[in-house]
């Protein structure tokens, strides 16, 4: 390590005094083998991913949120609602949820233990549409949280989605006054 020390610092001497690429060489391959040095050294530490295991969970995991989401449809469809009327309940619903834990800081934790089971489903994306906006509240609502809002999921998502969101609610007022 000392040498590595005297070989930057000579190198540092180089830049400064306009001399050549001798130096700045050694420099710069010290810098790779420290490097290099500290990757072995960090990879004893981290933890090796079980990878089959998490798969698993994975697996069940979002294989329990559509078992869920179908009892869900299953219920909103024996109280009379049709089934595409049912299917878009649930989907609001589980979007309602994932916004709800982001806000209450649950999401991160659930997904920590859980895994790509609760992300993969539209959960995901809704958390990922709440997280930025929360974290930059404090900019107001126009440039923190609206404009985090549109950072992270894409302009054309959210915007579809705002106006498929009222168009559905124009369509539907207009169904219940005619």
């Amino acid at each position: 390590m000392a040498d590595n020390r005297k070989i930057e610092s000579k190198a540092d001497e180089g830049e400064r005094s306009g001399r050549g690429s001798t130096d700045d060489l050694h420099g710069r391959v010290a810098k790779k083998d420290v490097a290099k040095a500290y990757e072995k050294y960090a990879e004893r530490f981290t933890p090796k991913p079980r990878y089959f295991f998490n798969s698993l969970k994975a697996f069940a995991t979002g294989g329990m949120i559509c078992t869920a989401s179908l009892w869900l449809e299953r219920k909103f469809m024996a109280a009379g609602v049709p089934e595409q009327d049912a299917g878009i309940c649930v989907v609001i619903i589980l979007i309602m949820a994932a916004q709800l834990l982001t806000g209450l800081g649950w999401f991160d934790t659930v997904g920590k233990h859980v895994g790509a089971g609760v992300i993969v489903p539209i959960t995901g994306f809704a958390n990922s549409m709440v997280a930025p906006a929360l974290e930059y509240k404090k900019e107001g609502i126009v440039l923190g949280v609206g404009a985090k809002l549109f950072s992270l999921s894409g302009p054309v998502l959210v915007s579809s989605i705002a106006l498929s969101t009222a168009i559905g609610l124009i369509y539907w007022a207009v169904g219940v006054i005619w």
